[in-house]
Formats: structure tokens, C-alpha cells, sequence
């Protein structure tokens, strides 16, 4: 066994901003969903007594759900912080755009939805605002939005998710050009069996600009855990489906085997491995993972504190090439 795990994880500082974050960063997408208010509470209590300060959302989240309207995240999370009174301990990021009733970059579109966000989470200001996903807009008009909104002090630091490298290039350089709020992160779809998703040109530009990167999708919609396995019994998740077709392709079994390997010298969990897997990638100050019960939270938050050895990444690297 090799145990490279340590007590004290490293705070992430996301680009130039001021933002300290913990390695791992809570996904919100479950609450509202999947979890209901208590649960998500007692999700984001063991996260926050494990130093955990980090807690991803979105407008939009969770929208899908019959019977909502998208901001259940938001207001649940809101919620919390009243009632923890730990607003000031927490790094809140949400994200604009693909709310249904607010879909797109446009300015207006930026003003009112940051507003929503603001009332749903009852801050006086985001930490870190996204914009969720690429459009149209031309970079002067979202740009400059958001850079009001720093200005204004209703937002902290600004990032972009689901954007491509020659747009993202363009809005650093246009926010350089001008002297506005750039970005300072970027949260693309990015796991061991999704690296082409950011690995390239993307990787590049957030790499020669200095941001931070922050994966969503982390453990593959629950592939990564190792539950789904070829010719293994069916899985009741809501996400099921979406992981499940990692097996169809050579990639996903040669990657959990890799897993297993590395989980068995480090034990700990697969998806410990996978997480700390990403967390060594340039550029990477911490992924995003949910958990729905507080049971499911343990082997994400171990993620923080475990170093793969050079060894260790090498052969997951090449499982998932």
C-alpha cells in the first residue's frame, strides 16, 4: 500500500481573484432534485465541518424537475447560509444563462438574472459568477455586464462554463483591452473518461492565462464510483443511464480497472481516485462533485487530502488516453 494522504488539504486560490477554495467543490445540482431540504442540510453540514467552503449552483438548477421552476438550488442553499449564519465562510458560485425563463448572455438578461440569484440565495453578493453556457452575444456585451456587476459589489470574481477556446481568448482579451472584470476560471466537462472535452486548446489558453479550473461532471454521472460495471446489475439513479454508456466503448473498463488498482494501494474509494486524479491536472484548483446523503459524502471529501504517486497517475493517464 502506498498512502500519500495528509491531514490538512491545500486551499485553492481561483486565478487572481481573492477566492481561497477547498480541493473539492459541492455540487448543488442535487438540492431541490434529488435531495430534499433536510437532506441537502445535512450534506452541506458534514461538508463545511470538513473545511469544505465551496458550494457550486446554478439559476436553472433544478428546472428539469417536474413541478419546478429552476432557483430550488439556489434558495435551499440560501436557506443554509441564513440559518448557519456562515455567509462570510462560504464561496457561493451560481451561474447565468440557461435558466428557461432567462435563457442567454445578453445584458439585460445578466442584470435581472444576477439580481434573482441574489434574492434566491439572500447574499448581498455572489462569490463567483459563471456564465453557464456560450452563446451568440458578442464578448463586449456580456463582458461588460458582468464587469458592472463587480463594480456594483454584487459580484465577487467572474468565470465561464461551456465556452470554447477562441471565445474564451477573445473575452480575456477584450476584458485586458479594456480594463474590466476578466475571467478567472473556467468549469468545462471534464473527467478520466472526458479529457478531449478540455484537454487541447481550451487547456491551453486557461494554462497561458493563468485561471483556475473547476471540472464539472467529475465522476462521470456516478461511472467513476465503479457501481456500473460490464455485465454488472442495473442501477437505480436518476443518472443512470447517462453513466451506463461509458461501458460501451474500450475507455470506460480499461479506466475502472486502472481504478481499482490504484483504490486497492491507496485504500480508499474509486471515486477518491478519480477526483484525486483530477485534482493533480494543471490548472485544476478543485472539482465538483454532489452528494445526495451524507453518507455519499466521505469518499469525495477524502479526495482533498490524497496524492497519487507519479506512478499512480501514469497508469490512469494512459487508461484513459
Amino acid at each position: 500500500m502506498t498512502d500519500s494522504r495528509s491531514d490538512a488539504p491545500r486551499y485553492a486560490q481561483l486565478g487572481d481573484s481573492e477566492l481561497s477554495v477547498f480541493p473539492l467543490s459541492l455540487g448543488g445540482n442535487v438540492f431541490g432534485w434529488t435531495a430534499d431540504e433536510a437532506e441537502s442540510f445535512a450534506v452541506l453540514d458534514a461538508y463545511a465541518a470538513a473545511g469544505g467552503n465551496f458550494v457550486d449552483t446554478a439559476d436553472t438548477y433544478s428546472s428539469w424537475v417536474p413541478g419546478n421552476t429552476g432557483g430550488e438550488s439556489e434558495t435551499i442553499i440560501g436557506n443554509w447560509l441564513r440559518s448557519r449564519g456562515n455567509r462570510d465562510s462560504v464561496v457561493v458560485a451560481t451561474k447565468v444563462g440557461l435558466h428557461p425563463e432567462a435563457r442567454g448572455l445578453r445584458a439585460a438578461t445578466i442584470k435581472s438574472s444576477a439580481e434573482g440569484s441574489l434574492r434566491r440565495l439572500g447574499v448581498d453578493h455572489i462569490d463567483l459568477y459563471y456564465t453557464h453556457q456560450d452563446d451568440d452575444t458578442p464578448v463586449e456585451e456580456f463582458v461588460t455586464a458582468l464587469d458592472e456587476l463587480v463594480r456594483e459589489g454584487k459580484v465577487r470574481a467572474v468565470a465561464a462554463s461551456n465556452i470554447g477556446a477562441e471565445r474564451l481568448a477573445e473575452a480575456l482579451a477584450f476584458a485586458e483591452r479594456e480594463g474590466l472584470a476578466k475571467y478567472v476560471a473556467v468549469q468545462p466537462h471534464y473527467n478520466l473518461v472526458s479529457r478531449g472535452t478540455f484537454e487541447g486548446p481550451l487547456a491551453e489558453v486557461v494554462a497561458a492565462h493563468g485561471l483556475a479550473t473547476v471540472p464539472y461532471y467529475a465522476l462521470a454521472s456516478g461511472f467513476l464510483t465503479g457501481k456500473y460495471r460490464p455485465g454488472g446489475t442495473s442501477v437505480t439513479s436518476a443518472r443512470a443511464e447517462g453513466a451506463g454508456r461509458y461501458l460501451d466503448g474500450p475507455r470506460g473498463p480499461k479506466v475502472l480497472e486502472a481504478l481499482d488498482t490504484v483504490a486497492t494501494e491507496q485504500e480508499v474509494e474509486l471515486a477518491t481516485v478519480a477526483l484525486a486524479w483530477l485534482a493533480a491536472r494543471p490548472t485544476v484548483a478543485a472539482p465538483i462533485a454532489s452528494a445526495r446523503t451524507v453518507d455519499q459524502l466521505p469518499p469525495l471529501l477524502a479526495a482533498a487530502a490524497l496524492e497519487l504517486t507519479p506512478a499512480q497517475i501514469a497508469l490512469l493517464d494512459d487508461a484513459s488516453a
